[in-house]
């Protein structure tokens, strides 16, 4: 497994990684990350990313914390996060005032629309790519799925609120591999 030589290495790795999606950067991250830099295995990312997402704030930039203190302390995290976040700040900072001038136009709204689309797909491969993972998971396929249905089911067809679903079934999810683990 390789690592990055540099807190710059860091910041220039996040900085792309940030351009490379537009709401979907989840899934670049794991492709980065683990397939091409080599700087975590899959089941590193998976743990990760499951810390990341039960931390508050975006995902991907509590991922880009822990991935740069992993290997530079302070110095690393801070280089990783502004990566994640200067350029593309500056980025929607003009599409906003751009958007005001054209969010009259049917084309600009579809076009976010359809962009929603793409970014759902993307979560959706990242998901289908991270699937072997779960083998070494205290959870396990069968109640990992079972976790997710029900998630969907919630969320999706009930149209529960996001904050209940993940405070129940993230609460059940960690329950179940503690009770596993012990």
């Amino acid at each position: 497994m390789s690592r990055p030589k540099s807190p710059r290495e860091l910041f220039v790795a996040f900085t792309r990684l940030a351009l490379q999606g537009f709401g979907g950067v989840l899934a670049v991250a794991q492709r980065e990350l683990v397939e091409r830099l080599g700087w975590l295995t899959k089941e590193e990312f998976v743990e990760t990313l499951a810390i990341a997402q039960v931390l508050p704030g975006p995902n991907i930039v509590n991922l880009s914390l822990m991935v740069g203190d992993r290997f530079f302390g302070l110095r690393g995290a801070l280089a990783a996060v502004a990566g994640m976040l200067a350029v593309p700040a500056v980025i929607v900072l003009a599409l906003a005032a751009a958007y005001g001038e054209l969010s009259h136009y049917p084309m600009a709204v579809d076009a976010l629309r359809g962009m929603g689309a793409v970014s759902a797909g993307l979560i959706l491969a990242t998901g289908i790519k991270l699937l072997p993972a779960l083998q070494t998971s205290a959870l396990g396929r069968p109640v990992a799925f079972g976790l997710a249905l029900l998630a969907f089911a919630l969320i999706g067809l009930l149209r529960w609120p996001l904050v209940t679903v993940l405070a129940l079934i993230g609460g059940a999810g960690m329950a179940i591999a503690w009770w596993r683990l012990k």
